[in-house]
């Protein structure tokens, strides 16, 4: 029998608050919804209703998300540096333009948004606006306080929008974002990869991880595919025969090419910027990942059951990179770089970033320390991958500083 790995229960004891108010009008939701479904729903609704199921989705509701007090840390909050670096190619993308806005998708703590403001004001290149469109109204909370401290002579330059804006000319930053977005997943058995017509195989070998109520907990039900383009995209992913020999389960976003035309849509000139943790297509879906990428996030520890404690944790998904290529280009955007976050921040100074900002000796062995996390490959520098996409926008005849120190975009 085909199964896919999140059929069992996560290890370790759930959460003391599991069964809180919010929680249950959430699983409530979700099984109203699977029973509107005819009994199972696909895996992208649920991690969308998780996620996001307005007051009561773990994004959309009030409980701690970042930091020692939350769930996860992200590089703003590691370091100032990230913040610095970003800035760095903002400086350098409104330079080019003249001048513009910045846009922020999901701004997070807002730790981000005061370090890129801050560097900026010191580099005299300020923009008209810093503009953020965060979907989270506790975040947006969270972020106006953190902002009004950290740099309140320029917290009249920062909007919160609900959508992006009609017309924008600037940057567009996105720091894990992507991860965040609902993805379908699916599940193939071996198949022989030899065959003549193995795409045609793969098609329909096709099964989708569905969702349905098993008691009061959700579990997996693998099924033909009800979302209509699933199999063809699976199809499409010209997956490696070794990975097609043994079998897998994976994910796929099949959200990434709208919303990427979308944003496409609103830039009349500049980049967009997003760094994430992921891989090139051809790294994805290896062997070594037959079980897929899907992580969830609960008071620092990560584990693989997306039910475990629906509304209270964060529920993750790997980017395939050469994806956000293939969709950027289609929505007539350039393709302007691809690297490692290491490499990234390199580029951007950050060797010159941290010895600016630190003002003494124990400064500095805590600057180092959390710049070490940034771009050691064992910590964050290779596992997150960023990527530039552009409209109207000429580049530096030495490059974009971001992608200047190694450019890998021949992986993808």
């Amino acid at each position: 029998m085909l199964t896919s790995r999140h059929s069992e229960t996560v290890t370790g004891a759930p959460p003391a608050d599991a069964m809180t108010a919010q929680s249950e009008r959430l699983r409530a939701l979700i099984r109203q919804e699977i029973s509107a479904a005819g009994g199972a729903l696909p895996f992208d609704r649920f991690m969308e209703l998780a996620l996001y199921a307005p007051g009561l989705g773990y994004y959309a509701a009030g409980a701690t998300k970042l930091g020692p007090a939350g769930d996860f840390v992200t590089a703003p909050e590691i370091s100032p540096l990230f913040g610095r670096c970003i800035a760095t190619q903002c400086a350098e993308v409104l330079a080019a333009l003249g001048g513009g806005d910045l846009l922020e998708l999901g701004a997070g703590s807002g730790a981000l948004a005061a370090d890129v403001l801050e560097t900026l004001a010191e580099a005299d290149r300020l923009p008209g606006r810093y503009l953020i469109l965060e979907p989270s109204p506790d975040l947006a909370e969270r972020q106006r306080a953190l902002i009004e401290e950290r740099v309140p002579a320029l917290s009249g330059r920062v909007h919160w929008i609900s959508r992006p804006p009609a017309e924008l000319r600037g940057m567009v930053i996105a720091n894990e974002v992507l991860d965040a977005m609902p993805v379908h997943r699916f599940c193939l058995p071996p198949l022989d990869a030899a065959r003549p017509g193995a795409s045609a195989d793969v098609a329909a070998a096709v099964r989708e991880v569905l969702v349905r109520r098993d008691g009061d907990r959700f579990a997996d039900v693998l099924d033909t595919p009800r979302s209509p383009r699933l199999a063809a995209a699976v199809a499409a992913l010209d997956l490696p025969p070794a990975s097609l020999a043994r079998g897998l389960c994976s994910e796929l976003n099949l959200r990434l090419a709208p919303w990427l035309a979308m944003l496409a849509g609103h830039l009349a000139a500049g980049m967009l910027l997003l760094i994430d943790y992921g891989y090139p297509r051809r790294e994805y879906y290896l062997p070594e990942r037959r079980d897929g990428t899907l992580l969830c996030h609960y008071r620092h520890q990560a584990h693989a059951d997306p039910y475990a404690h629906p509304g209270l944790q964060d529920i993750t998904a790997h980017v395939d990179f050469s994806a956000v290529a293939a969709a950027g280009m289609a929505a007539g955007l350039a393709l302007a770089g691809y690297t490692t976050q290491a490499n990234f921040l390199l580029g951007c100074g950050l060797d010159r970033h941290l010895s600016a900002a630190a003002t003494d000796p124990e400064a500095l062995l805590d600057l180092a320390a959390s710049a070490k996390q940034l771009v050691l490959p064992a910590a964050m520098g290779e596992r997150f991958q960023a990527i530039a996409l552009t409209r109207n926008l000429e580049a530096p005849r030495q490059g974009w500083c971001g992608f200047a120190q190694r450019d890998l975009r021949g992986r993808l």
